[in-house]
Order: C-alpha cells, then sequence, then structure tokens
C-alpha cells in the first residue's frame, strides 16, 4: 500500500498516534506527528511512496511535537526528535514540516553509513547519474526541480548516496526544497508542480517543498551508474555556460562537500576517485533562464 491509499483520517491517526512508517529509498522511516500542517504535506509529498507495515522493521523513528503544558498554547514551538532525543533546538510550529524535512536530513547524513555521502542534488538520464554538489545560493535545487519537470528521475534533492560496493547511486527521493526567489522562478517554469503553502522567516527565508514525481517514486530500487558531475553557480544576468573540470580538482570540491569520506579512510579515497574517474566532470554558471540552463543539460546527456 502507498500513502497516497491512505485517507486522510488513516494518515492523522497514525502520525498522531502509534507513527507511520514510509519507505524512502533504502530507509524505513517511522514518522510521528500532532500538527495538521504535517498531516497534510505528508499527504501530498509522501502520496506515491510505500506506506510499511506497522511490524516492519523502522530503521528511524522521529517525531515533530508541540511542547507540553501551557507553552503549546502560549508559544507554540515544534521539536523534532530522533530516537526520542532533539538534535536540534524547537522552532517555531509553522516551520513543523520543513524542520521535519530538515531532521530527516540529518538523519540520513548522520547514520547511513554504509554509504558515501555527498551533499548534492542527483538526477538520473539513460541509466547515468548527474550529480550537481554545490553550497547554498548556488542554485542547485532551481536546477533540480527544473530538470525534474522536464523528465529527469529524480534520485535526491539534498543527498548523493554511494554504494561503497558498487560504486552506484542509490535513489532516496523525497520533496524538492526551494527557497526566495526560486520559488516563483520554478512555479513559472513547471506550472503543474505540487507545492506546499510558503513558510516565511525560517532560517533559510521563505521555504515551499515540491512532491517528487511518481515516476521517481517508483524506480527508489534502482540504482544509476556514474554519468556527470557538474558544480553549479548562479550568477545572475549571465548566459549559460558549461566548462570542463579537472579530475584533481573535482574529488577536492567532493571531498569538501561529503558527510562522511574520513569515516571510509582508504576505502572512501577509492570509492570516490572511482566515482570520479568514471564521470564527466564540469562547472556550469548560468543567470537564471531555466530552459537555456536544461538544453545545455539535455545537450550534454545527449552527446554521452
Amino acid at each position: 500500500m502507498i500513502v497516497g491509499e491512505l485517507s486522510p483520517g488513516e494518515i492523522r491517526n497514525r502520525l498522531d498516534g502509534p507513527g507511520l512508517r514510509i519507505r524512502i529509498g533504502p530507509i524505513v522511516t517511522e514518522i510521528r506527528s500532532s500538527f495538521p500542517a504535517i498531516h497534510s504535506a505528508i499527504a501530498l509529498h509522501y502520496a506515491a511512496h510505500r506506506a510499511a507495515d506497522d511490524g516492519e522493521f523502522a530503521d528511524f523513528h522521529v517525531s515533530v511535537l508541540p511542547p507540553s503544558g501551557p507553552r503549546r498554547w502560549i508559544r507554540p514551538t515544534a521539536t523534532f526528535r530522533f530516537e526520542n532525543a532533539p538534535p536540534f533546538q524547537p522552532l517555531p510550529a509553522e516551520q513543523a514540516f520543513p524542520l521535519l524535512e530538515w531532521g530527516l536530513n540529518w538523519c540520513m547524513a548522520t547514520q547511513c553509513h554504509q554509504y558515501l555521502i555527498i551533499h548534492a542534488a542527483v538526477l538520473e538520464r539513460r541509466g547515468r547519474a548527474l550529480v550537481m554538489p554545490a553550497p547554498p545560493g548556488s542554485g542547485k535545487s532551481t536546477l533540480c526541480a527544473a530538470l525534474v519537470a522536464r523528465g529527469w528521475r529524480l534520485l535526491s534533492d539534498e543527498l548523493a548516496l554511494i554504494d561503497v560496493a558498487s560504486g552506484e547511486v542509490v535513489p532516496m527521493p523525497r520533496p524538492i526544497s526551494l527557497k526566495n526567489d526560486s520559488i516563483d522562478v520554478v512555479g513559472r517554469f513547471w506550472t503543474d508542480a505540487a507545492m506546499s503553502p510558503v513558510v516565511h522567516e525560517t532560517l533559510k527565508g521563505s521555504v515551499v517543498h515540491v512532491r517528487p514525481p511518481a515516476t521517481s517514486v517508483a524506480l527508489s530500487t534502482t540504482t544509476a551508474l556514474p554519468g556527470w558531475i557538474v558544480l553549479p553557480r548562479y550568477r545572475a544576468g549571465e548566459a549559460a555556460r558549461l566548462a570542463a573540470l579537472s579530475k584533481g580538482s573535482t574529488l577536492m570540491q567532493l571531498v569538501e562537500s561529503a558527510f562522511n569520506y574520513s569515516m571510509h579512510g582508504r576505502r572512501g579515497f577509492n570509492v570516490l576517485a572511482d566515482f570520479i574517474d568514471a564521470s564527466a566532470c564540469f562547472e556550469f554558471s548560468y543567470g537564471g533562464d531555466l530552459a537555456e540552463a536544461v538544453l545545455t543539460f539535455e545537450t550534454l546527456a545527449g552527446a554521452a
């Protein structure tokens, strides 16, 4: 059964009670929350994900809950808990769903050490992975959403999970996070995108999430081979420009973007070096014209 086959009442009762177990790529997460905003966001964004059986092993147990007692009414906040421990400070209650998504990112980045994990958007075309590691403000998620809108398969908006045994990228499709100006830019380009309501005044500014395509979720067990590593940079007013990047520079960039590179030791270096050797490496700058940017990537994939 998928989450979308549950009624709104069933989703609410599970989240507000024993928890709703959802399979996200290779991970089963049990989520509990009493916030109506999370109930509706789970129904929207995780509709195509499988609702795991209550007896199925859950890798993570997380919750987003309000404080107890009168404080929940005087100053409503939301607290994310992992295995009943809060790794972060509470946030305003209206930020409950972004907090859940940020918390899930933290869980996967700090716990899934069976993979080499890189902070990057990852997409797939013709069985090959496009990995886009980039710091905040680089336009990574904007490009990711634009490519998904034009048929690229979403593996992840945030985390590249490289299987250290096979060297392939493991999918973990979840909502795409957009911030500030990119919300309207993507909304005009991807007119039928399913977006949650805008949440304002977060630590990252205004935030929305975009539902991952059901086709991407359905292929959550299909890995992708190395294909391209592209470092995006947003530069206002500039035309799209793709330039080759040396393997050495690419390695340094990926080491900086990796969450657990040092934990894997020599094996981590070998896995990353092999992945880069098997990929074409580039820098990409663009000024916000998403049609031009997508055409550049389509040409790159077609040439391969």
